[in-house]
């Protein structure tokens, strides 16, 4: 019995177009991956500021009003002092427990005065955290409150700051 060759022909052109379609596929998916990182990163960055700003004017309004900086000793809860808090704010939680909520969730730990948020695409941040969570210190600066880093944190090869 002897082939067909037009038979064979179409076997090795579905061939090709089907090792072009799943690697068209995995390109895609990767790239709607990255995508995804870097939207996070931008939502992880903003609210960041946000913070940030807060504690600032809550600065402000501490030495305008002339409270005693005794009662401030301990670090406060930045996400109180926002207007609303973000739907992903998980409540005060401490760094153990951070297994207890959801990725893409914010939390605060009273104990150690640090705002942590557990990522929703960790592969993309280096060095690896445990529990693929980011933790910053609200802590004294030079010119008032700030949330510091704990550690190193790179986002796609850039500091995240």
């Amino acid at each position: 019995m002897k082939s067909d060759p037009v038979w064979s022909r179409r076997v090795v052109e579905w061939g090709i177009v089907t090792l072009v379609l799943v690697a068209l596929i995995w390109t895609v998916g990767r790239e709607a991956r990255v995508v995804q990182g870097q939207g996070e990163r931008v939502a992880v960055r903003a609210t960041l500021a946000t913070l940030r700003t807060a504690l600032a004017i809550d600065q402000l309004v501490i030495h305008a009003t002339a409270k005693s900086s005794a009662q401030n000793a301990k670090p406060k809860n930045p996400f109180t002092l926002l207007d609303g808090v973000p739907p992903n704010y998980a409540g005060e939680l401490t760094l153990r427990n951070i297994y207890a909520v959801a990725p893409g969730s914010w939390v605060f730990d009273p104990d150690c005065g640090c705002v942590g948020y557990r990522l929703l695409y960790p592969e993309w941040l280096e060095p690896e955290q445990e529990a693929d969570a980011i933790w910053f210190r609200v802590g004294a600066g030079a010119h008032g409150p700030r949330l510091s880093q704990q550690a190193e944190y790179r986002w796609f090869g850039q500091k995240l700051n």
